[in-house]
């Protein structure tokens, strides 16, 4: 009994095996080889030209049109200053009284002089004259033969001679003397500091009693410190890439924190036309008027630049142009494949960003740059329009 119902369960077994093995194979799954033969489509668009005429906005600083560091042209004591930080003067008005007693006496003893010299040149003039009237009187004497001795008369006329070279040195003499005495009062002159020009005066270092000298070097302190601030220069750096066309004389908008949603307006006066190689970029002056001196030099200020390019500029997307560790590049669809091509970027006009290198306008670019593309890809294009 026991060997028959071993024997029934090894016949069903055999049975549902063989049943299992007879029936229709299941339908073939798409293989990934057969799913990547298929060219990938991706989405595309043209290279577009067109003008550059890009408002950029660009650092700058206030700088005073002029300024000076005013320091005493002889030394002396602070007699007297009558300006302070922030007081107004004009050109020539009188800023501070220096006192040298010295230099009082180094005049009296050129006037001394002078006079000494004059009366040298005067007595050395009267000489002259009589030696002179001596000389004619022997020569109508000697019109009648034997009265005058030949040789008294050269004598006589050498005399006059001699006399002329004397009054022409004594005439030198007290030229230097007065030159002499000029310069002592020139140099006196000095103890009054005029200002050079019209401004604000921005510094203030010295007190009356103090010791101050013609000493400017770049270590010394100022006794005061002059800036003309009713004109300034507005100074900016400007990349080398954006001034190949400085447009000189042209208005430029500029506005500064201090002064917030108000805008002032600088002239393009100067240009340094050499590139700073430490910042890759160009001086550019603006001449900036502030006769109401609301204005400070040295105030930072955000100034419209414009930039134009003589001739149209190339724009992709912005997401066009991709960057490995040793390239930038985008993506360029030709006869379906991919390659890629190296460029260097620019000015940035809304989606769109400036292009330099081997492209075309109406080229095909991926509009998403990607090293995951690889050179040499079949690919489908797909469309799209560049904002």
């Amino acid at each position: 009994m026991k060997h028959s119902l071993r024997w029934t369960v090894l016949v069903s077994w055999a049975a549902l095996a063989t049943g299992g093995c007879s029936g229709g194979s299941p339908p073939a799954a798409t293989t990934p080889a057969a799913r990547t033969n298929a060219p990938a489509t991706i989405e595309v668009a043209n290279v577009v030209a067109k003008p550059v005429d890009v408002t950029l906005s660009m650092p700058g600083q206030l700088d005073p049109y002029e300024t000076v560091a005013v320091y005493p042209r002889v030394s002396g004591f602070v007699k007297s200053i009558a300006v302070d930080r922030g007081s107004h003067v004009r050109t020539g008005e009188l800023m501070a009284v220096l006192e040298a007693p010295e230099l009082s006496a180094q005049r009296a003893e050129a006037q001394s002089k002078v006079q000494a010299a004059s009366a040298q040149l005067a007595a050395t003039r009267a000489k002259a004259d009589a030696d002179a009237g001596t000389y004619d009187r022997l020569s109508a004497a000697a019109a009648t033969p034997g009265v005058v001795a030949g040789n008294d008369l050269i004598v006589a006329q050498k005399q006059v001679e001699a006399d002329r070279g004397q009054i022409a040195a004594a005439e030198q003499n007290a030229e230097a003397a007065r030159q002499a005495l000029q310069s002592v009062s020139e140099i006196e002159s000095y103890l009054k500091v005029a200002a050079p020009f019209e401004g604000v005066v921005t510094e203030r270092n010295v007190h009356p009693g103090a010791l101050v000298g013609p000493n400017g070097g770049p270590a010394a302190v100022p006794m005061l410190r002059l800036m003309k601030n009713d004109r300034l220069r507005l100074v900016v750096p400007v990349p080398e890439a954006y001034v190949a066309d400085v447009p000189r004389g042209a208005k430029l908008s500029f506005s500064v924190s201090a002064y917030p949603g108000l805008e002032f307006v600088g002239t393009i006066a100067r240009v340094a036309q050499v590139v700073d190689v430490r910042t890759r970029t160009m001086a550019v002056e603006l001449d900036v008027m502030n006769r109401d001196g609301r204005l400070a030099a040295g105030t930072f200020c955000q100034v419209r630049w414009p930039v134009r390019r003589t001739r149209p500029s190339l724009f992709v997307p912005a997401s066009s142009v991709a960057s490995t560790t040793d390239r930038t590049f985008v993506v360029r669809i030709r006869g379906a494949k991919t390659e890629w091509v190296d460029v260097k970027t620019g000015l940035t006009s809304g989606a769109l960003i400036e292009v330099f290198g081997d492209l075309h306008a109406g080229d095909e670019v991926a509009t998403r740059g990607t090293d995951e593309i690889r050179p040499g890809t079949d690919v489908v294009s797909k469309k799209t329009t560049p904002g």
